[in-house]
């Protein structure tokens, strides 16, 4: 495999990352670059070459990331536990090294809804954690409401789900929220997957101004599948704002149920116009590597201040998931 040429704010993150790693299947002299491209194709983004920043045979699965600023240490990540059927809560300085793992959330039978629980979002506002989150049960997902006044220690606002399938597009489930709060009309914003349980089909949007009524918008399907890499299907995604106003989404992409990578796409107001990059799929799976067989759930930071996206991601190889991490020096995407 061939070296990059790494960017010295990339050689500062990694350098306690430079031990004896390589691929799965290299030999132990094959020592592989600190980053590795993160697609089959030049985009400007690359992969944390020294395997993923959480995740083991010992922890089992993690996957769909949430990674926010507000908390008590720079990077803030809630995840999926699979094992724990729980969220859990990480915390690092550079979002490579991360603390051990604290369950902030976890499944509750007695709902009648919530088996397994899952895919959510946390969005800090005045003061107050709010969290949107998936629970599974019957085959269905549905989607629930938890607020925390510390980000550790989350209460259900109801005992119900605040948003469930209900039209033909939602199929069996809505899944993988993601919320913002626009200020200027006093509401918060939430795309979200829906369709299949297993994966979800595509990408649908709805508003609220307490959390829990929502009313979606009359154009759903706001996002659907392209061609290639996604043909089969879109999954979750995370929705950013930029300086010019527009929105990002960074998104899951299928070429059939089992593979996936990670795509982005713009839009002048979060819901109408979507343009895909150029530089599709952002990240892709890496052969020999622990996400071999699929990359999913992207969650990113626009880094400002040192002038680079970061993006973190559950990859997938065979049957275990553990999360990886990538990076694109400059804000600009094509």
């Amino acid at each position: 495999m061939k070296k990059l040429i790494l960017f010295p704010i990339l050689l500062a993150i990694c350098c306690s990352c430079k031990d004896n790693r390589t691929l799965a299947g290299a030999g132990q002299d094959d020592l592989i670059p600190e980053f590795i491209p993160a697609a089959g194709h030049d985009n400007g983004w690359v992969k944390l070459g020294g395997g993923p920043v959480l995740g083991s045979p010992e922890l089992g699965t993690c996957f769909d990331v949430n990674v926010i600023p507000e908390g008590s240490a720079k990077y803030n990540m809630y995840f999926s536990w699979r094992p724990k059927k729980a969220i859990a809560l990480c915390r690092s300085e550079d979002g490579v090294i991360w603390t051990d793992p604290k369950i902030v959330l976890e499944y509750d039978e007695s709902s009648g809804w919530e088996d397994n629980i899952n895919r959510s979002c946390t969005l800090y506002l005045n003061g107050v954690y709010h969290m949107w989150y998936t629970g599974q049960a019957r085959g269905y997902s549905k989607i629930g409401y938890a607020v925390s006044e510390d980000g550790e220690t989350f209460e259900r606002v109801t005992t119900d789900p605040v948003l469930i399938p209900t039209y033909n597009y939602e199929g069996y489930s809505v899944m993988n929220p993601y919320v913002l709060f626009d200020e200027d009309r006093g509401v918060f914003r939430m795309w979200y997957a829906c369709g299949e349980t297993y994966e979800p089909n595509m990408i649908a949007y709805a508003e609220s101004r307490d959390g829990i009524n929502w009313e979606r918008s009359p154009l759903n399907p706001i996002f659907v599948h392209g061609e290639g890499w996604e043909r089969d299907r879109i999954g979750g995604c995370e929705v950013h704002p930029l300086p010019d106003g527009s929105f990002i989404m960074f998104y899951i992409g299928y070429s059939d149920i089992d593979t996936a990578n990670i795509g982005a796409a713009v839009s002048p107001d979060g819901i109408r116009q979507w343009k895909r990059l150029e530089t599709n799929p952002l990240v892709a799976p890496t052969p020999g590597y622990f996400d071999a067989s699929s990359c999913y759930k992207p969650s990113v930071f626009r880094d400002e201040e040192n002038n680079r996206w970061q993006l973190w991601y559950n990859g997938r190889d065979e049957s275990m998931e553990y999360i990886g991490y990538a990076v694109h020096e400059g804000l600009e995407l094509k």
